[in-house]
């Protein structure tokens, strides 16, 4: 497992984006939210610990996430992306990293985030292993744009920045 554990610090980007689809729920950083609509994915299909592996796998030189769970193995049908998450986090860890500062964008036309952002970041700072000031969280619609303006879509981007620990 290649990293680049060399360098003082390291930057990665993640970003997913799902269809929502009636008759699926809609979890959005390990937080159920109430609506009409959920993403249609192989795993529970949260953007935004999907977006958060791909930043810290980045950020680590590492594999991506469809690699390291392809969405063609039955293993992963209906799975907590929870252990996507804790994979990465542990990949950080195991490299000599821990986090700096986590920014995610959620991009949904509704519902609103307002509600859920501290309960999204705790889950975050939490599976993280970090302090709840390391992690923002900003909720952002579409303009009634593309499919995620038509609130048949959510997208997340989430840039990491990744701190060499002493040894």
């Amino acid at each position: 497992m290649p990293t680049n554990s060399s360098l003082p610090f390291c930057i990665g980007h993640g970003f997913d984006l799902h269809r929502l689809e009636p008759g699926f729920d809609l979890i959005v950083g390990g937080v159920k939210l109430e609506h009409d609509r959920g993403c249609d994915a192989h795993s529970d299909g949260d953007v935004v610990l999907h977006a958060v592996t791909d930043a810290l796998l980045g950020a680590l030189g590492q594999d991506d996430i469809g690699q390291l769970f392809p969405d063609n193995d039955p293993k992963w049908k209906g799975a907590d992306s929870r252990i996507f998450v804790e994979e990465a986090a542990r990949r950080m860890t195991d490299a000599g990293y821990a986090i700096g500062n986590l920014d995610v964008t959620v991009i949904l036309q509704r519902p609103k985030l307002s509600g859920h952002k501290s309960d999204i970041r705790q889950n975050l700072a939490a599976l993280l292993n970090c302090d709840l000031s390391q992690v923002n969280i900003k909720g952002k619609t579409h303009e009634k744009v593309d499919a995620v303006g038509e609130g048949l879509a959510i997208a997340c981007h989430v840039v990491v920045l990744l701190q060499k620990q002493e040894q």
